[in-house]
């Protein structure tokens, strides 16, 4: 199994920060990628586009309000993995409340690809992500 992380500090209060992140459904809000995102099954599965038009169905596996993090799982999408789970963390920074630490990580099998390609895949991903949300709460 290939695993990744890319954490990045944003320039926000870490209840700012998984206000805007912390929902399941608020990956258009943050994360120029996915401009569009459906909840299904009562908000447990979210069904995604991207750019290219692309669907991306994930169920959430786990969700901690009061430690601010979520889990979820791929069910399809055209990336070329099997047996992705991904966390979205929330840290604070200790001594600045203006400071958040944001850690994005991934557990995948490759498919069809390579393990240096796929790490290369989501840690680019997880990356751009991040930066867009350092822009997002920069403005």
């Amino acid at each position: 199994m290939a695993s990744t992380s890319v954490s990045r500090t944003v320039p926000a209060s870490p209840e700012k920060v998984w206000s805007l992140i912390g929902g399941f459904d608020a990956l258009p809000d943050w994360l120029p990628y996915i401009p569009e995102s459906t909840t299904l099954e009562g908000g447990r599965v979210r069904r995604l586009t991207n750019p290219e038009g692309e669907v991306i169905i994930e169920r959430l596996v786990d969700f901690n309000e009061a430690e601010r993090h979520y889990s979820y799982a791929i069910l399809q999408a055209p990336f070329p993995v099997n047996g992705y789970v991904s966390t979205l963390r929330v840290h604070a920074v200790p001594g600045r409340e203006d400071t958040t630490e944001v850690q994005w990580s991934g557990r995948f099998n490759p498919d069809g690809a390579t393990e240096d390609e796929v790490v290369d895949l989501f840690t680019g991903i997880y990356r751009d992500g991040l930066d867009a949300l350092y822009e997002t709460l920069s403005a």
